[in-house]
């Protein structure tokens, strides 16, 4: 099985990080399409020629669609949001100085085409028919299935953007506790780093509008995960969930075959128009699941907005610190152990609106988040993986420490500097940009 061949000791235990981004006009903000002499190819086709990196084609003779170089890769989500997917690493340290150099290797053509990454975690001005689709296969069929299952779902594809930690796991057991006890304390991180206030160019209502869209999409493959919440659950409780999951498509070679709505043990049992199940389209229904924390070869824990630079690997360092550290991960599970489904799942849209005001079981998430915190900060600080200048990764968390202190998140910092019901896209640009 996939799960237990991904099982690693813990001297082999490294991390990753994914972070999404989306490309708007320097001068209007205006939307980046995937080709045109302004656009995603236009970029893809600079880092192929100048930097080396190598395309990636569904079909043969087909639209590019990622690029890859080593054991990184160059993605594009449905409305050209394009993410980095890192290298693992075994420190943060690490992949920051990685993604720091790729992201600094896009610059000239970035400048070239007038264009600037923002550092939020939704798309603040576009609407989602100006924002065009990547012509990608399970694009394709997501476009017309997902809107039928989620009133939000074309947001979530076109405009939304992630930062995504990445965590090895030793066996089975250790799995699905850092499952379990990562759904329960994902809501409030999520709440600790939103940072997506603005929706079409106007103040949504909400600290994370992405949070909020999250909510409005297909339940049969997001969300929280109740039967992981309980005691000692097993990999076979999550296969049994994604297994009854509804597919997108079957792929054999340049043929495509579109089955929504047939769930994979249906696909198992039955097969499709003739075609039969085989391993590889396990590993690929896996990759259509979205729920908060996604069990693969890795544990991606995906609930947090895109940031800017000074936040983004705040995220993985918080996840390091608590839960590769013992003490550390014992300390959180003993706080979120209590928590029950029905009370985080009560208060998520709270958490998208408030942020870390919310009040959640008597107390601001606030209190809770900074509790959170400082286990994680000693959690680094036991690991002591340090950088060239000897700092441990607990340096890492020095921005969200700075947040937290005012009761903040990044979204409310936003707000205070661009107060407008309806700001101008010039100051919001300038605010956001990296």
């Amino acid at each position: 099985m996939l799960f237990h061949e991904a099982e690693k000791p813990r001297e082999r235990w490294l991390i990753g990080t994914e972070a999404e981004r989306c490309a708007v006009g320097r001068a209007d903000g205006s939307p980046l399409p995937y080709d045109g002499p302004v656009s995603v190819l236009t970029i893809f086709n600079y880092l192929i020629h100048e930097r080396g990196w190598e395309p990636v084609q569904e079909l043969e003779d087909g639209p590019i669609v990622s690029l890859r170089r080593g054991d990184a890769s160059v993605t594009l989500e449905p409305g050209s949001q394009i993410e980095l997917s890192g290298a693992p690493y075994r420190t943060v340290h690490q992949g920051k100085a990685e993604s720091e150099a790729h992201w600094q290797e896009l610059s000239p053509i970035i400048e070239e085409l007038g264009l600037t990454w923002l550092g939020l975690g939704c798309h603040p001005f576009a609407r989602v028919e100006e924002l065009g689709w990547v012509p990608k296969l399970r694009y394709e069929v997501m476009r017309e299935y997902l809107p039928q299952r989620g009133s939000m779902a074309a947001e979530m594809m076109t405009k939304t953007t992630t930062v995504q930690a990445n965590l090895d796991y030793a066996s089975e057991e250790d799995a699905m506790r850092k499952l379990r006890v990562g759904l329960r304390a994902q809501p409030l991180i999520t709440a600790m780093f939103a940072n997506s206030p603005w929706q079409e160019g106007r103040r949504s209502g909400f600290q994370s509008y992405r949070a909020l869209v999250w909510l409005h999409m297909d339940p049969d493959r997001s969300g929280l995960l109740p039967f992981a919440w309980k005691d000692h659950p097993r990999y076979l409780d999550y296969v049994e969930w994604a297994i009854d999951a509804p597919m997108f498509l079957v792929k054999r070679g340049s043929n495509v075959y579109h089955n929504t709505g047939q769930t994979f043990r249906s696909f198992m049992n039955d097969g499709f128009q003739g075609v039969k199940a085989i391993y590889d389209d396990w590993v690929v229904h896996l990759r259509t699941l979205f729920p908060e924390v996604r069990l693969k070869s890795t544990l991606e824990y995906r609930g947090a907005d895109a940031q800017r630079n000074e936040m983004s690997f705040a995220l993985p360092a918080l996840w390091k610190g608590l839960l590769y550290d013992d003490r550390s991960f014992g300390a959180l599970e003993a706080v979120v152990d209590g928590w029950s489904y029905q009370e985080v799942e009560r208060r998520r849209e709270s958490f998208a609106r408030h942020g870390v005001r919310t009040r959640f079981l008597g107390r601001e998430v606030a209190d809770w988040a900074g509790e959170i915190l400082e286990l994680a900060e000693a959690g680094l600080r036991r690991i002591d993986d340090r950088n060239d200048a000897g700092e441990n990764e607990s340096v890492l968390l020095g921005p969200l420490r700075a947040l937290l202190e005012r009761a903040a998140c990044p979204a409310d910092l936003l707000l205070e500097e661009v107060p407008d019901d309806v700001p101008a896209r010039a100051d919001i640009i300038a605010l956001t940009e990296l």
